[in-house]
């Protein structure tokens, strides 16, 4: 056979083997090849501690594709003025530039801005308490409670208006230490926004007290009063690696739920106003998010940001009324050092993380963005200076959250609270939560006493309860768990799965959604190129190949 016949033949195999290679589908996320990859460069944010967790997984990932993501948790306020500065790339806050904050207007840079949606997620309260030397994980608490044990006008666990939230537990004469953050975060002012609005005459005499005159609002520096047995502490992993302490009981704080899920510890089931006690698990966080009002102005310098009154007051059952979302701070001009070959990185990783990257955002204690949301982020990626602009196919993201009317999956499927959990049941529901869903917790005659031990904790709650030795899941002293795996399996049952050395995770089993495509590759089109595929291998490939042979033997 010559040369001719052989390129000829060769050429029809090859094509039959590239007619089956449609059989796998492009990525609709990162499309980075090995040349591609060459040409990224490192970009560097700073910011959120709230949204750290989630944006620390997402740039591990993503290093198998070239991308070098450097991010500081710092905390919003400090990440808005970095990005302002000119000394970070981008930038992750959970609140906007032009906010009053003590006074002080918070001005926006005069580099080039824009808003791009990263994670929803809950502002947990996250504590550390025992009853009779076991651990309490089943813990209640309402609005005005909440308020005034961070106001403190409530010092004891076993305050009336405690043990009404919690008729199960007999609960200890123990001080209660409030652990707030010290620099200015995101956390701080999803929290205080939330008092400001909810319970405004507690908040507003609290920062009385802290010297700050007429009404407190919203704040990233918790003001804290001399005198109240607070305890400040700097980033998200610092309240929650305090709290998580061994010793430290009769703690709590206010973080990202992310943060107890990582360090084995509950949260407490928080009130909302249809009556019932609710955990920020996704599907009660994308709930809650019904309720938010998101600013649509493309013309705005707020477009994207979130107005949250309607997530407090949502009535839906199963709201987590401290729901919200975090935004990346990106740049829309090459100032301030930002060039077009950083724009390429950082549009790459934003397309990852808002399609790909979401699918993981139950896994680590987060709720993914609902399509709306992420719609518009890919809109906004487009304004980064030197993004290679990538035609995403929405269906194929496979976000729990989308469906083909647009409304949200996620949060039409979520379960009601058990009926345990209603304010006015005898008895509350005894599953943990948080870090803690595997314990159960006694009844108030189910072995507590309530107070009868020596307090030999040490902590700086010590009260008259016994301390446990051991926490399960209790931070170590570089702030790391002890032994506990950031990720689990999501709501659906699906695993994920972690490299414990590289720290790459593989993608959450999220079940496919049915959504309106714009444009690309589909369900049909993947069926009819499957039936093509296996005709040509049955029809063409045999004949083809034992004529080769054929050939061969004659040359």
């Amino acid at each position: 056979m010559n040369r001719r016949t052989n390129r000829r033949w060769g050429g029809l195999i090859l094509a039959v083997i590239l007619g089956a290679g449609i059989l796998v589908p492009a990525t609709v996320t990162v499309t980075a090849t090995a040349a591609s990859a060459a040409d990224y460069v490192p970009v560097n944010g700073a910011g959120s501690t709230w949204s750290a967790n989630a944006i620390d997984q997402w740039r591990r990932n993503v290093q198998q594709y070239g991308m070098k993501i450097n991010y500081a948790s710092s905390g919003s306020s400090d990440g808005r003025n970095q990005f302002k500065s000119g000394t970070v790339d981008f930038a992750v806050s959970e609140i906007p530039y032009g906010l009053t904050d003590a006074g002080v207007v918070d001005t926006p840079p005069s580099r080039g801005y824009a808003y791009m949606p990263v994670v929803a997620g809950g502002t947990a309260f996250m504590y550390n308490l025992q009853i009779g030397g076991k651990r309490v994980t089943n813990l209640r608490l309402s609005g005005p409670v909440l308020a005034k044990i961070f106001t403190g006008a409530i010092t004891k666990w076993n305050h009336k208006d405690i043990a009404a939230d919690n008729p199960s537990l007999s609960l200890p004469n123990r001080a209660i230490v409030p652990v707030v953050r010290s620099d200015g975060s995101g956390s701080t002012a999803q929290f205080t926004a939330w008092m400001a609005s909810e319970q405004s005459s507690t908040w507003n005499a609290y920062c009385t007290q802290a010297g700050r005159s007429g009404k407190c609002g919203q704040t990233s520096n918790f003001p804290i009063v001399d005198g109240k047995g607070f305890v400040g502490q700097a980033g998200s992993q610092g309240v929650a690696g305090y709290v998580a302490q061994t010793a430290n009981i009769g703690t709590i704080t206010y973080v990202e739920y992310s943060y107890a899920l990582k360090s084995g510890y509950p949260v407490a089931k928080v009130l909302n106003r249809s009556g019932y006690y609710v955990e920020p698990t996704a599907s009660n966080v994308a709930v809650g998010l019904l309720g938010a009002k998101i600013n649509t102005d493309k013309g705005s310098d707020q477009y994207l940001t979130q107005k949250l009154k309607g997530v407090y007051r949502n009535s839906d059952a199963r709201t987590y009324p401290l729901s919200s979302y975090s935004y990346l701070i990106i740049p829309t001009s090459t100032q301030s050092g930002f060039t077009q070959s950083k724009g390429e990185t950082l549009g790459a990783f934003s397309y990852y993380f808002l399609c790909e990257g979401q699918q993981q955002a139950d896994a680590l204690g987060y709720s993914p963005l609902p399509i709306n949301l992420v719609k518009a982020g890919l809109a906004q990626v487009k304004r980064i200076p030197g993004v290679k602009t990538q035609s995403i196919d929405i269906k194929k993201c496979n976000n729990p959250t989308f469906s083909s009317d647009g409304t949200n999956t996620l949060a039409t499927q979520a379960p009601m609270p058990d009926a345990c959990d209603k304010k006015g049941a005898d008895e509350q529901c005894a599953q943990g939560t948080g870090g803690a869903t595997g314990t159960t917790n006694p009844g108030s005659s189910g072995g507590s006493t309530g107070g009868s031990g020596s307090g030999s904790g040490g902590g700086p709650g010590s009260g008259d309860d016994s301390a446990a030795g051991g926490e399960p899941g209790a931070l170590d002293s570089a702030g790391g768990a002890g032994g506990v795996t950031l990720l689990g399996a999501t709501e659906g049952g699906g695993p994920i799965v972690c490299d414990q050395d590289t720290g790459i995770c593989s993608n959450v089993v999220a079940a496919p959604v049915s959504v309106d495509a714009e444009t690309g590759w589909g369900a049909e089109q993947t069926i009819a190129a499957v039936a093509i595929a296996l005709l040509a291998s049955v029809v063409l490939v045999p004949p083809m190949a034992a004529r080769l042979v054929r050939e061969r033997r004659r040359a």
